[in-house]
């Protein structure tokens, strides 16, 4: 990767740059799947948490489960859901921009007060599309997508997973060397401008 490439990851749609990693252990929780799924979802979640060289826990003390996972069918859910709009800020306009957008995936952040990620909050409809994915790639590809605040518009040319010969998606190897340079203890749990972007470059080359 080029440095302008790693600056783009986090370069947000208005121009301005914007990273933030986890600063707590990740506690996962995921609604709306049966078992095995969710086994599978969790287990995505402790590779990219290893890889990220981070931490999982059991409970948050503060919120319980800090990172939420809800499969749906159809974006009403959330309205008909109790407190999810306790949950969401503005949750019936946004319903209303998701459906009309035809949107299958939403994700939103909280942060602490120095601006580190202290929850995310995942929202999946299960569309056509997403349901001719394995639920290992789905799964892989939402936790990436999780472990750090990625530009809004990060993956919109291209997916962070990537074919390999045989079949199976993987994360794509320069993505998965952005992940653990972005996690390094030398570096900035929160950083705004794109220096940051030539600090992680410079962490990549040991690293893809």
């Amino acid at each position: 990767m080029t440095p302008k490439e790693v600056e783009a990851l986090f370069t947000r749609s208005d121009g301005t740059y914007l990273f933030s990693r986890w600063g707590r252990p990740i506690a996962p929780v995921v609604f709306g799947v049966e078992d095995a799924t969710l086994q599978v979802v969790k287990g995505a979640c402790e590779a990219v948490v290893a890889l990220a060289g981070h931490k999982m826990a059991e409970t948050d003390p503060e919120l319980g489960s800090n990172l939420m996972v809800f499969f749906l069918r159809d974006w009403q859910e959330l309205l008909d859901t109790p407190n999810m709009d306790q949950l969401v800020p503005e949750l019936g306009p946004l319903v209303g921009r998701l459906k009309d957008s035809g949107a299958n995936q939403y994700r939103f952040f909280r942060f602490d007060e120095d601006g580190a990620i202290k929850a995310a909050f995942v929202f999946i409809r299960m569309d056509a599309q997403l349901a001719q994915m394995a639920a290992e790639d789905l799964a892989l590809g939402q936790m990436v997508q999780t472990i750090l605040l990625w530009s809004d518009v990060a993956f919109d040319a291209q997916s962070p997973l990537a074919k390999t010969p045989a079949g199976p998606l993987v994360l794509r190897p320069e993505i998965a060397a952005v992940i653990r340079a972005g996690y390094d203890p030398v570096m900035p749990a929160v950083a705004q401008d794109t220096s940051h972007a030539l600090r992680l470059f410079a962490r990549l080359g040991d690293l893809a």
